[in-house]
């Protein structure tokens, strides 16, 4: 379980990466080359437009949010699927301002296949 505990910890934190260049390669490293990513009406595919769609989110709500974001450690895995919570907190505190459900599909690399996303 430690392994896919990293998963949730990395997927976090490239939504809270402020080096361009490391979270290129944290995309890259986390997704497929298709991957997807759905929340609400928004779909994406693809690196070029996972980053886009992370540094919107990031540029919203860690830079000029001043809010960081983690993985609750309720995560659970059943054959290509992964789940987790996680949770949005100021930068230097620890209220929840906001939680979320993420709904994995993984490779067997434990590459993400889609990524469906659920803000609570």
């Amino acid at each position: 379980m430690d392994k896919v505990q990293q998963l949730a910890d990395r997927y976090v934190a490239v939504w809270n990466e402020t080096d361009d260049e490391r979270r290129r390669q944290a995309i890259a490293d986390l997704w497929a080359p298709e991957g997807e990513h759905y929340v609400g009406t928004q779909e994406v595919r693809g690196y070029a437009a996972l980053e886009k769609r992370i540094v919107d989110s990031h540029t919203k709500w860690v830079r000029n949010g001043g809010y960081r974001f983690r993985a609750a450690k309720d995560i659970r895995a059943l054959h290509d699927v992964v789940t987790f919570h996680w949770e949005m907190v100021p930068r230097n505190g620890e209220n929840i301002a906001a939680i979320g459900l993420e709904f994995l599909v993984v490779d067997k690399e434990n590459r993400i296949l889609t990524d469906y996303q659920f803000p609570l």
